[in-house]
């Protein structure tokens, strides 16, 4: 870790985004090719690559878990923009986040390791801030929720450390993004939390008693960006940009097309409602809903964050939310959701 940035990559070379097809990954990707540089994508032959249809990139099919196609995708290129991560902290067998989140990732940073690179950005997640040294929540402070932490979590806390790890120990040029809750236009999957926004916009919601860190996904890509060029080596970066309780944020949402304000549920009733989804689940058979009691504990286990860190070495300025959620909606409406 240096008290300065290095030298600025490269740009004439090619970069390589990891995990580009889905929500974060195909807007680094388009913000890559809008500022003139030459963009390889590494993605499954599986993988659904709407949000990359079009674009002029370098396609190469390999997976995170095949050493040497991810060792032939890096080949030549300056910098990897990594943005794989399985996010469903609903399972009830976690053993996919862990064989995605970390083991697969280790793949990847030993290819990474023996590749000439000379900067691997890594989108991370604000799960990872601590919870208890203040607030708002900064970088400098280190994860401090273990032991109540969710599945989930403790896979992204044990993939950064390992990108750190990778960093002090063999030198790779890592640099970590602790990124908010996303949303904004383009969400092909879409994501859970982006169609609940989306699902707001079409009827009186329901809210939880609860507030949202969030950051539009085209700032979190730009940040992404500027990481590269101006952040340092072995730093960590909260993206992060408006708390927002959840009544006002499907408020704001819903009055895009004149819907009335949501209805709120208590947090004690969410916790219970989703025990019982649990029972009955548990009893038909059911597995992984999304419904369920870590999703409510990951709704309301967040406060409020400092993204200066990054405004002040990376130059990183967060539009408004209300710009967000209106440019969300407008792409929603164009879609058959």
């Amino acid at each position: 870790m240096s008290d300065t940035a290095p030298p600025s990559p490269n740009t004439s070379k090619p970069v390589l985004v990891m995990g580009a097809n889905g929500f974060m990954g195909s807007h680094v990707t388009k913000q890559l090719l809008s500022a003139g540089r030459r963009v390889r994508v590494m993605v499954r032959k599986t993988s659904d690559t709407r949000a990359l249809e079009g674009l002029n990139v370098e396609t190469y099919y390999g997976d995170i878990t095949d050493r040497s196609s991810v060792l032939d995708a890096m080949q030549g290129c300056t910098s990897v923009f990594y943005n794989v991560v399985d996010t469903r902290a609903w399972l009830v067998d976690p053993s996919p986040l862990y064989a995605t989140n970390v083991e697969a990732l280790q793949t990847v940073l030993s290819a990474a390791i023996d590749s000439e690179l000379e900067r691997f950005i890594f989108t991370s997640s604000m799960v990872t801030l601590a919870r208890y040294a203040g607030t708002p929540a900064i970088e400098a402070s280190e994860f401090d929720w273990w032991h109540e932490a969710p599945h989930y979590v403790k896979s992204r806390v044990l993939a950064e450390r390992a990108v750190l790890e990778a960093q002090v120990n063999h030198g790779l040029p890592a640099i970590v993004l602790c990124v908010a809750n996303t949303y904004g236009p383009e969400d092909y999957g879409p994501t859970p939390h982006g169609n609940a926004l989306w699902q707001a916009t079409k009827h009186q919601t329901t809210a939880l008693d609860c507030s949202l860190p969030t950051v539009d996904i085209r700032d979190a890509a730009q940040a992404c960006l500027l990481a590269e060029q101006h952040g340092r080596v072995g730093e960590r970066y909260a993206i992060v940009n408006e708390l927002i309780h959840q009544r006002d944020f499907y408020a704001m949402a819903g009055s895009e097309l004149g819907h009335p304000p949501p209805k709120i549920l208590s947090m004690r009733k969410a916790y219970v409602f989703a025990t019982l989804a649990e029972i009955i689940n548990r009893i038909k058979g059911v597995k992984d809903a999304k419904f369920c009691r870590t999703s409510m504990f990951l709704s309301e286990a967040f406060g409020a964050m400092s993204h200066e860190k990054a405004s002040k070495e990376l130059g990183w300025t967060p539009r408004p939310l209300s710009d967000t959620v209106a440019d969300a909606i407008r792409w929603y409406r164009t879609q058959n959701l």
